[in-house]
């Protein structure tokens, strides 16, 4: 088990079940990938609610919404904790793939 907080990523579930067959996660959020953002946003578990209906407060799609749960420790990639402006709440971000082997969880989002 990690000795660092899980980080958490909400997406729809078809998008999660396309990355179980590939091998790694690679949606960086809603609509953009990790290739057109260069890294993949995260949240803490506080922090969820507020990123959720920032990204998804008025989803209406044809998909499930799931949250990843993270384990820091399973990663192969760099992970930094930065702020979207200076002085601003720092937020977990991923750069690069994430392995779903690093994945331990994952939960609905009602």
């Amino acid at each position: 088990m990690s000795e660092l907080p899980y980080i958490l990523h909400i997406t729809e579930r078809a998008l999660w079940e396309a990355a179980r067959a590939r091998g790694t996660y690679e949606m960086s959020t809603r609509g953009r990938t990790l290739q057109e953002e260069g890294f993949i946003h995260l949240s803490t578990r506080a922090q969820l609610p507020a990123v959720a209906d920032f990204l998804y407060g008025s989803y209406d799609g044809p998909d499930d919404l799931v949250v990843l749960v993270v384990d820091p420790a399973r990663l192969d990639v760099p992970l930094r904790y930065e702020a979207p402006k200076p002085g601003g709440e720092e937020f977990p971000h991923v750069y690069g793939a994430i392995p779903v082997g690093a994945v331990v969880d994952v939960e609905m989002w009602e």
